[in-house]
């Protein structure tokens, strides 16, 4: 469009206004490029994220944001939650969780919610988050302050969750874990929290988190210990695998996908220890 624009007017009849468009007739181009790319939807298996109707600064964000989740009435202004964007199923609030983290790119992130059938005892998904953003690229955090997000095995305890987090609510994933500083990495305070921002962190927005707290409080609350959280750099398939052989983290990345196919195998997450300075899985 703004070639047309620029093409039938000369260029002698421009003036100081009309050259104030340009910026805004390039936005348009750009936001639409930008909306052209971005063809997601929520779904029942998909929820792209967003903002909550409780507010960051209520006192009572996290007690409010449970029971708004876990209610068979509850809404998300004004509309129910089981409804579309939402497609919430409030009947399996309280199952054990498992968390798996796929990083992708900032496009692409994913954090996937598993929750345990009863009857089975198999972890079935029960819903895909986008990552709103986390910093950093594919690939291992080595140090304070490197923007990286982590990647490998981790755990969410009661103690690790924060009700009153700066940003809406948080869960600490525990690194560094025993690998880490056998590797000698350093950082802290590595999260899953709401908001747009992040710094080694993912950011799920404020009405994902307030999804994934629910879960994981309810979850402690029916007798689960802790929560496990697996962080990949992709999905560990064979052939995404070999397309990085090249990279400096490969035999990190090979590591990794043990820990990966166990799950995928059985559908239960591993037992993950650490020896000589390598992950070690096995069947709980």
């Amino acid at each position: 469009m703004f070639w047309i624009f620029w093409k039938e007017i000369p260029i002698w009849t421009y003036n100081y206004s009309m050259m104030r468009l340009i910026p805004l007739l390039l936005l348009v181009v750009v936001s639409s490029s930008c909306d052209a790319r971005n063809k997601e939807k929520n779904t029942p298996e998909l929820f792209l994220g967003g903002e909550s109707d409780i507010l960051s600064d209520d006192e009572d964000r996290a007690s409010k944001a449970i029971k708004k989740w876990s209610s068979p009435d509850g809404k998300q202004d004004g509309k129910p939650l089981s409804k579309k964007p939402y497609f919430w199923d409030h009947t399996k609030v309280g199952r054990h969780v498992f968390i798996r983290v796929i990083k992708n790119d900032n496009r692409k992130g994913l954090l996937e919610v598993f929750l345990k059938n009863p009857a089975t005892g198999e972890y079935e998904k029960f819903k895909g988050y986008r990552i709103k953003i986390f910093s950093g690229r594919p690939g291992p955090k080595f140090e304070q302050g490197d923007g990286q997000a982590p990647e490998g095995f981790y755990f969410v305890s009661r103690g690790r969750m924060n009700p009153k987090s700066d940003f809406h609510l948080s869960m600490d994933l525990g690194y560094p874990n025993a690998f880490d500083r056998s590797h000698e990495r350093t950082g802290d305070f590595l999260m899953i929290h709401g908001s747009f921002m992040s710094i080694g962190c993912f950011a799920m927005t404020d009405c994902s988190i307030e999804q994934i707290y629910t879960l994981v409080h309810k979850a402690f609350q029916n007798g689960q210990k802790y929560v496990r959280v697996h962080s990949f750099p992709f999905p560990m398939s064979e052939e995404n695998l070999s397309e990085q052989e090249d990279s400096e983290h490969f035999e990190f990345w090979k590591n990794l996908k043990e820990g990966w196919d166990l799950f995928e195998e059985t559908r239960r997450p591993p037992n993950v220890e650490v020896e000589d300075k390598a992950y070690v899985f096995s069947e709980l």
